[in-house]
């Protein structure tokens, strides 16, 4: 919204600094953090009010976790507000890829509250059927996918791009909008399962999103794309200014759920976030790389899979508990260790991934 003023601008005036993304960027960045420290406590007391006996806790679950009860959810709700507020008033609004990643977050956004909803009103750990919630994120999923490929330049349309290897296209046809459905829908839920322990998932999401922050500006610009050699993909490097909002209102939320946790992130968050990564990295033409920047969600997932999967098959378990930050509670693990151990980790992964810019 904030880049109109640039009308104003005769080439050498204040007006002007908001054509530059990085400046705008940054603006969206504060604007999230200082949402999320302005209306995080007021959204905490509500959630409290409102939830009475907060997220119903697993009775299978680590013991630990049992002292957590009472503690709200849906705090996702300010990540949310605060990046979708921050990437209105700094990003162009004639951008569709905006609009694209927009779209996804507040789609899973909603299935995740619905979710959540439902759980903290029946004060049951099961809430919207898990075939209606995959339904609905399956829709969502498709129509990004679909308006993803038809925003991408001729030469990118249905095309898979390979990290590392220049100038090599898979043609995926009619299958891109599939892809993208399992791109989009796979990160929600990795991001969803990932979220167990106070402050576990938002860290890595914001490294990941720093990260696809940095790919949308770079594959945005002829400039850099050249130098690069990687594929233009025009217009995207607006996606850094979500990006730097969700970092911004990603900060604000962990102020409150830094252990022990004032409010959980719930589905409305951790879906919403992962769905918004999985979009990301469709737009960017970057899909296998997210599986490297989001490497630990890849991980969580794999492990919940697994232990399902070899269970009903042998009647035996992999894991002590799965997902897998579930084992090392299991295995005498002290939360923090498992959190920041974690967040060590992801920042390697975001780190190879980026590598990928350049390793051609």
């Amino acid at each position: 919204m904030l880049y109109w003023l640039t009308a104003l601008s005769d080439g050498g005036d204040a007006f002007n600094l908001f054509r530059y993304i990085t400046f705008r960027a940054g603006g969206s960045f504060l604007t999230a953090l200082l949402f999320g420290f302005m209306f995080g406590r007021p959204l905490i007391n509500v959630l409290r009010r409102k939830q009475g006996k907060g997220q119903p806790i697993r009775s299978d679950g680590p013991e630990g976790h049992f002292v957590k009860a009472g503690t709200p959810t849906m705090g996702g709700l300010l990540i949310i507000a605060a990046l979708t507020v921050a990437t209105l008033l700094w990003a162009r609004l004639d951008n569709q890829y905006v609009w694209m990643v927009l779209f996804v977050t507040l789609s899973f956004a909603a299935i995740g509250f619905a979710d959540d909803y439902a759980k903290v009103s029946k004060q049951t750990t099961a809430g919207v059927s898990g075939k209606v919630r995959m339904l609905l994120g399956l829709l969502v999923a498709a129509v990004a996918g679909y308006w993803g490929a038809s925003l991408h330049p001729e030469g990118l349309t249905n095309q898979l791009a390979l990290p590392i290897f220049k100038d090599t296209l898979v043609n995926l046809g009619v299958l891109f909008v599939p892809f993208a459905v399992i791109v989009i829908v796979g990160a929600a839920n990795a991001v969803n399962l990932t979220d167990g322990l106070d402050g576990l998932a938002i860290m890595p999401v914001m490294i990941a999103a720093g990260a696809f922050g940095v790919i949308a500006y770079a594959v945005g610009r002829v400039d850099f794309t050249s130098y690069l050699e990687v594929h233009y993909v025009p217009d995207t490097g607006e996606i850094l200014i979500f990006c730097a909002a969700l970092i911004g209102g990603g900060l604000g939320f962990l102020w409150y759920n830094a252990p022990p946790a004032a409010v959980f992130m719930g589905d409305t968050g951790s879906l919403a976030l992962g769905g918004a990564l999985g979009a990301i990295a469709v737009a960017t033409k970057h899909e296998i790389v997210l599986a490297i920047v989001g490497g630990l969600f890849v991980v969580e997932a794999l492990s919940v899979i697994i232990q399902v999967l070899y269970f009903k098959r042998t009647g035996k378990r992999v894991f002590l508990m799965a997902p897998i930050h579930h084992h090392y509670e299991k295995k005498g693990w002290s939360e923090p260790q498992i959190v920041i151990r974690f967040w060590i980790i992801s920042l390697i992964l975001a780190m190879i991934g980026l590598a990928t810019l350049k390793i051609r």
